[in-house]
């Protein structure tokens, strides 16, 4: 189904064809003065220098082309050469309808889908998610859904950090605690305990301590260095106490990350790619890319085009340990071995950006992948509190992801319970679902590369645009429709008609920008162009709402075509939500 200024523009192009000029000038756009027209188009303008005639002149002679149009009731030129438009009621009703039965709403799929990989997620395992994984998890799930909904495959990795030196320094703190356990008896042969020697808890308050020494203890940092070093080359007892870390994290980690509805295809980690790195670095080493400097292997990947100093991609270091460039090099290999994916989307914090840069030259230069494969690098700002520094607790320490998310849950919890009398049970589960929707869409309504300010009473509240609202208005459309069947009407078999008043045209052109919407969020992996359709969507509808008495409605047949146009409102919200992550009530 054709984008509606794609229509709209069509006929424009034809009356600049019909009178004597270029069809490309007829390119309509949204009006930037919506109380004078709803579109407009400038190509008179652009003409006037190709046709060395005055704008205003060219733009009547179109306008004459356009009286009884089918599509635009009004066309009036406007100095010095505007064409100011207005589109035919009965178009904007069949366009909907046309939609309300399509498909997607009638959103084109592309001929040729890609096969796209997301890394998203990047946790460290063995330590708590805190609010700086928030944005690579929500905005990485948003661009997930988003792709996949316009008709590419896709493949979400959350790619652990789960093969450094924080494994290192956990097996090292263990071993000054607990020094007779099995695992560090290199002379033992036998089966290792099934169950872990420490909970998530204790592994919550292990690392950061072992972390805080190595940074005062040069002696334990060496030790911490001499275990990650024994996990990576398989000794056996460092290396089920890997295990045994890995089992105890992953659980809690699923758990965090299904309490934001986050969900990935693929646990994949560092450590699945360990055996790869040895071959890929000879490899680079034969096809004479990777040479030795200073002790450490390294690929040349300056550009003559380049105005900044870029230093060399770094393979393995001096000692032969591999790095962050070495894993994700290895897991651009291994992805394109076993997927063969037209495209790689990376969410991280965007001060990795140079890391990306390298990491992408190197696959380039050295044939990891293949000329046309696409890699893309997007870079999220920090989350701030109101004082415009990172977000902490009220102690000064980094916020547990938990404790977030239980803070946004006991403020819709009690915001709920002030408005009505509701069950306890019914009242959490709103407020948790209510509080998704308030720190998503209060992230993803940023443009991904800007920092942010994390505001809970502004994200929390039921005005504005925030999450609250958008929810508030879905749930006020249920609740007409459900009155509506309720007083004996059927949802089913109702047809979009010609908007009866401005109000309801206004709406009615809202939800048509659907398609272009969608196509543009999803070239553009830009979760927040689906937010800013959403938020103009529902102050269409809350307006149209206001100013119509839809159910009081004494037509039935026009009353059924409002019926129909709320079923089209509320499965366009429900499903640009979804593809935002989160879900609404069915009451607030």
């Amino acid at each position: 189904m054709k984008k509606f200024l794609e229509l709209i523009s069509e006929e424009m192009k034809q009356a600049f064809e019909a009178a004597g000029y270029d069809r490309e000038l007829g390119k309509m756009t949204l009006s930037n003065r919506p109380d004078l027209c709803e579109y407009q188009c400038n190509g008179a303008m652009a003409g006037a220098k190709l046709y060395k005639k005055a704008p205003i002149m060219i733009a009547n002679e179109v306008a004459e082309k356009l009286a009884g149009s089918n599509i635009f009731s009004e066309v009036s030129a406007v100095a010095p050469g505007f064409l100011n438009c207005k589109v035919q009621a009965s178009f904007v009703g069949a366009y909907l309808a046309e939609m309300a039965k399509t498909e997607k709403f009638g959103l084109e799929m592309p001929k040729n889908p890609d096969k796209v990989i997301i890394d998203y997620g990047g946790p460290n395992v063995a330590k708590p998610l805190h609010v700086g994984h928030l944005r690579s998890a929500v905005i990485g799930e948003s661009i997930k859904r988003i792709v996949r909904y316009a008709g590419h495959e896709i493949i979400g990795d959350i790619h652990l950090g789960d093969w450094g030196l924080q494994m290192g320094l956990i097996c090292a703190e263990m071993q000054e605690r607990q020094p007779d356990l099995v695992y560090f008896d290199e002379k033992y042969d036998g089966e290792y305990p099934t169950d872990a020697p420490f909970t998530i808890a204790e592994l919550g308050e292990i690392y950061p301590t072992a972390s805080a020494k190595s940074k005062e203890d040069e002696a334990f940092k060496e030790k911490a260095l001499e275990a990650t070093g024994k996990i990576q080359s398989g000794v056996r007892g460092y290396r089920a106490l890997w295990k045994h870390i890995m089992a105890v994290s992953l659980p809690d980690l699923k758990k965090n990350y299904e309490n934001l509805n986050v969900d990935f295809e693929l646990w994949k980690g560092e450590s699945d790619v360990h055996d790869l790195i040895p071959g890929m670095a000879e490899k680079m080493k034969a096809d004479g890319y990777a040479y030795m400097s200073e002790g450490a292997l390294v690929v040349d990947i300056k550009e003559e085009s380049d105005t900044k100093e870029i230093p060399p991609c770094m393979i393995l270091k001096s000692d032969g340990a591999a790095l962050y460039t070495t894993t994700d090099l290895a897991t651009i290999l291994e992805r394109m071995e076993k997927y063969q994916p037209d495209r790689m989307i990376y969410l991280t914090d965007k001060r990795q950006e140079l890391h990306f840069e390298q990491v992408f030259r190197c696959a380039r230069k050295t044939g990891l992948v293949t000329p046309d494969t696409g890699l893309l690098h997007i870079g999220f700002g920090t989350v701030n509190g109101k004082d415009g520094k990172p977000f902490k607790t009220r102690d000064g320490g980094v916020m547990r992801l938990e404790m977030l998310i239980d803070e946004i849950n006991e403020e819709m919890y009690r915001k709920i319970t002030d408005n009505r009398e509701v069950s306890e049970e019914e009242a959490k589960q709103t407020a948790k679902t209510v509080a998704l929707a308030a720190i998503k869409y209060g992230d993803l309504s940023n443009q991904a590369a800007k920092d942010y300010i994390f505001d809970i009473d502004k994200f929390t509240s039921f005005e504005g645009d925030t999450g609250p609202y958008i929810l508030y208005t879905i749930v006020r459309i249920k609740s007409i429709l459900n009155k509506y069947k309720d007083q004996g009407g059927s949802l089913e078999g109702n047809i979009i008609g010609a908007p009866g008043n401005e109000s309801e045209k206004a709406l009615m052109l809202e939800v048509a920008k659907f398609n272009a919407m969608m196509e543009a969020a999803c070239e553009e992996t830009a979760p927040h162009k689906v937010c800013a359709y959403i938020y103009d969507l529902a102050n269409a509808f809350n307006k149209f709402y206001h100013e119509t008495k839809i159910l009081a409605e004494e037509s039935e047949a026009k009353k059924k075509e409002y019926i129909a146009l709320l079923l089209l409102t509320r499965d366009i919200l429900e499903t640009c939500i979804d593809l935002l992550g989160f879900s609404a009530p069915e009451r607030m």
